[in-house]
């Protein structure tokens, strides 16, 4: 049952995301657990961030992935494990995976990931592609392990992509200029943390999604980017200056980029706003849409998240 509470163990809960899924399983009522390693006390706003939760009802374990001893003791606490270990530490959920296969407990895996579906990015270039790479490896660590597992595919995070109308390094809308790729017109879907947050903490206890790959894709969040910039025209109640930027444009400046983030950055936005690798039909059965199975959830639209900024 989608409603039975769990012992949930949330690593990285002080993380950008982390917090989102740490409030999302208070709110379901399950109990809590959080697991913080030892030299978070030098970092205060992290610190915060654990006491909030533990003010409100959630379960602090010092413990490490550097420490088997520690994760192991942890891991015999709870029912499920969800990691939202930052995309540079990946690999490290390995260690994650050889304590999980030394206990007997665990009923469901959830792995760091949040954007696109790994396993169909396999063409993706370098040093693009070293994210996918990474986070294949994990899954395919997890499934060797026969550790039963849910993969969520979050596709473009609100506060990174929507709130600044997908202009790269901007996280409010702007209000004068925007660049568009190509036409603007490759669907793209674009959801609000707190709904990744919940929708994830919703399948953890749910049987239809063991061993599955969970899209998230909210039926009014599925727009182009061209749509979403309109949607904020018609809030603000003024037309933005457009440049319109092509695919060869785009490629040159992939190109040039000297700086490793920066290029896998932009070659995801050319990924997603050129080539539209978000947009496509759920098949087969090794995937579920979340509207089809949360149909109940009501998920912040893409129109009301940018209501916040007008």
């Amino acid at each position: 049952m989608a409603d039975a509470k769990l012992r949930v163990l949330i690593v990285g809960g002080t993380g950008y995301l982390g917090k989102w899924l740490v409030e999302a399983s208070l709110a379901l009522g399950h109990a809590t657990f959080v697991l913080f390693r030892p030299g978070v006390v030098s970092d205060i706003s992290k610190c915060q961030a654990l006491m909030q939760f533990k003010m409100k009802g959630a379960q602090l374990l010092r413990g490490s992935l550097e420490d088997d001893d520690s994760l192991v003791s942890a891991l015999k606490q709870v029912d499920v494990v969800v990691s939202a270990i930052a995309g540079h530490k990946i690999l490290q959920q390995l260690k994650l995976v050889d304590a999980i296969k030394q206990v007997d407990n665990i009923k469901r895996f959830v792995p760091s990931e949040f954007g696109m579906d790994v396993d169909r990015m396999r063409n993706a270039l370098p040093p693009g592609d070293e994210i996918f790479n990474a986070k294949r490896i994990v899954r395919r660590a997890i499934e060797e392990a026969n550790i039963p597992y849910t993969y969520v595919s979050a596709n473009c995070l609100a506060s990174f992509f929507l709130a600044g109308l997908a202009q790269l390094g901007l996280f409010l809308p702007p209000r004068d200029h925007v660049n568009i790729y190509g036409a603007g017109d490759k669907k793209c879907i674009w959801v609000a943390e707190e709904d990744v947050a919940m929708y994830t903490m919703l399948t953890i206890s749910d049987p239809r999604t063991v061993n599955k790959v969970l899209y998230l894709r909210p039926p009014e969040n599925i727009l182009s980017q061209m749509e979403v910039v309109r949607m904020w025209e018609e809030l603000i109640g003024a037309e933005l200056n457009k440049t319109f930027i092509s695919e060869k444009e785009w490629l040159a400046k992939i190109d040039a980029e000297t700086a490793p983030f920066l290029k896998a950055a932009k070659q995801h936005f050319y990924d997603t706003f050129y080539l539209g690798q978000l947009h496509f039909d759920v098949e087969g059965t090794g995937g579920l849409d979340c509207s089809e199975l949360y149909r109940e959830y009501k998920y912040v639209t893409a129109e009301d998240y940018l209501k916040r900024f007008v």
